[in-house]
């Protein structure tokens, strides 16, 4: 096998892959027995007038092994022994620990949430012969469906089954991001399971692949499927209430305040609005933290515009996809940066508590909608809140609570044109798209749900983004709030074992426990704690 890297492909090649490669190689096509693609980027950079391309990376078995050879030879001489070399060989894309010769536990693991790293610490159990419990306090992919869609139309929330809670976590209900920068090789495995359980597989190479909520729905109950199969119990409507320890390790967990469930490891897997659970792990002495995080507000824009931004006169080329972005600005210590960027997607109301307005964004598979939307988000840190662990908490149950009061308090959100926010006026609703937030917007003042430290930064930013993406900051863009829930606000401390500071055969992980931010990352953590503890 050869590798052939950094192949640049311009959108109007009509030329079949197997035959750029067999170019790059300079061997005739028919040399060519296998091919697989690696890896795929647009470029669309345009310096100094250079077109769009896709860069590729491609693994080609070649039909005569002596041609192989004179392949690599005639590479090396070029000196282009970085764009063509010897394939590696294959990743072992398990999410068992190496070496591992199994394992055994008097009581079966039990894990609380069923968001990535619940999801992922649960599957790597399983597949460890261990028939792991989990606790998932929502509702299972079909039921959760309907009920946001009911608070989506109705307004009528439910807290425990909702756009952060139910099987699949709070990116279920999202873009389906897979962009991870870690570098552990996990991440590999991890998408590989997506791809086995119904994701397209396009995000095995594509620089940046996404799933879609619309995918994302199937393949979360193929993944708990697989749990099940391999021995594994998955409980819906199950809410961790209370934890029992003896001797500094942990003996129970009670669901629900009256189901116990005898355990030796408890992996505790609760998402970044589980603030309930925080105030429990207060109670039983866990170590708490707060850190940082951002708020903001959510911002759209016609989709049309994004891709004549970023791709110019190809804006319209059907190979091309949704285009997205990524912005930051520094106004003074302060950092200021577009946040889950969704090309033809929707603002959603993401709310888990009684009178509160949270957004979010989502988006489908094919991206299709005429909207384009991203969260602009400032950060904040403990010094702007206070030091207690849940100060953060705090802070954004206060906003969130604010914007819901600002917007008529029927769960509608605060909505105003960045022209209004930006001039200190409000009101005007001549927007150049329609808000897709449901249940509905309503003219209000972000200065009434924001704090001025966050308003004024985004302020600045905005203007400044406008320079980077013209019309960004076009006086009749909406602004729809508050966007509070972009990471943690604390963090649950643990060791190098990833057990919870002083309670033993207690993991806490993925994004709610503070060491992860985003669904690749999430699942990593959660199979390496569960390694930890395979691994004894």
């Amino acid at each position: 096998m050869i590798r052939v890297t950094n192949l640049s492909i311009r959108l109007e090649d009509g030329r079949s892959d197997g035959e750029i490669v067999a170019a790059a190689l300079k061997i005739p096509p028919e040399q060519i027995k296998t091919l697989r693609i690696i890896k795929k980027a647009v470029d669309a950079r345009r310096r100094k007038g250079a077109p769009i391309t896709f860069v590729c990376s491609f693994d080609a078995e070649i039909a005569d092994g002596g041609l192989e050879g004179q392949i690599l030879q005639r590479a090396s001489r070029r000196g282009k022994g970085a764009d063509i070399k010897p394939a590696p060989k294959e990743e072992n894309l398990s999410l068992l620990p190496k070496g591992f010769a199994g394992a055994s536990a008097k009581r079966p693991p039990v894990v609380a949430g069923f968001g990535p790293a619940g999801m992922f610490a649960a599957l790597a159990l399983a597949e460890a012969g261990l028939c792991p419990v989990v606790a998932e306090r929502g509702e299972n992919a079909d039921s959760r469906q309907t009920t946001v869609e009911k608070f989506w139309r109705r307004g009528e929330l439910n807290p425990n089954s909702n756009v952060q809670f139910g099987e699949g976590g709070a990116g279920a209900f999202s873009d389906g991001k897979l962009t991870y920068r870690g570098g552990n090789p996990l991440a590999a495995a991890v998408i590989e399971t997506f791809a086995d359980c119904g994701a397209p597989p396009e995000i095995k190479y594509l620089q940046k692949p996404h799933i879609g909520t619309d995918i994302l729905q199937t393949v979360v109950k193929n993944i708990r499927r697989r749990i099940e199969s391999l021995g594994g119990k998955v409980l819906f409507n199950a809410k961790l209430t209370d934890i029992e320890t003896a001797g500094g390790k942990v003996c129970a967990a009670l669901i629900n305040d009256e189901e116990r469930i005898e355990a030796d490891a408890l992996f505790l897997a609760i998402g970044h609005s589980a603030r309930d659970t925080y105030e429990l792990l207060l109670r039983k002495n866990f170590r708490l933290e707060p850190k940082a995080f951002a708020v903001g507000l959510r911002i759209e824009h016609p989709q049309e515009l994004i891709n004549k931004a970023q791709y110019g006169a190809d804006a319209d080329n059907p190979k091309l996809p949704a285009a997205d972005y990524m912005l930051t600005y520094q106004d003074g210590g302060r950092g200021v940066y577009s946040f889950c960027m969704c090309p033809g997607g929707m603002v959603v109301a993401s709310s888990a508590d009684i009178g509160t307005v949270v957004t979010n964004g989502m988006s489908n598979f094919a991206r299709n909608g005429k909207n384009a939307n991203a969260a602009i988000l400032a950060q904040v840190t403990p010094e702007d809140f206070g030091n207690k662990p849940l100060s953060g908490v705090i802070f954004q149950n206060e906003c969130e609570k604010r914007a819901f009061l600002a917007a008529g308090g029927n769960y509608f959100a605060p909505v105003m044109s960045v022209g209004d926010f930006l001039g200190g006026k409000r009101g005007s609703r001549d927007f150049c798209v329609t808000p897709t937030y449901a249940p509905g917007v309503a003219p209000a003042d972000f200065g009434e749900c924001l704090p001025n430290f966050v308003t004024n930064s985004l302020k600045r930013a905005l203007p400044y983004f406008d320079t980077k993406i013209k019309n960004f900051a076009a006086a009749d863009a909406p602004l729809t709030g508050v966007e509070t829930r972009s990471s943690a606000p604390c963090r649950i401390l643990r060791g190098e074992s990833f057990e919870a500071v002083g309670f033993g055969g207690i993991y806490p992980i993925g994004e709610g426990a503070g060491y992860a931010g985003g669904i690749v990352s999430s699942a990593v953590d959660g199979v390496r704690a569960a390694q930890c503890y395979l691994n004894g």
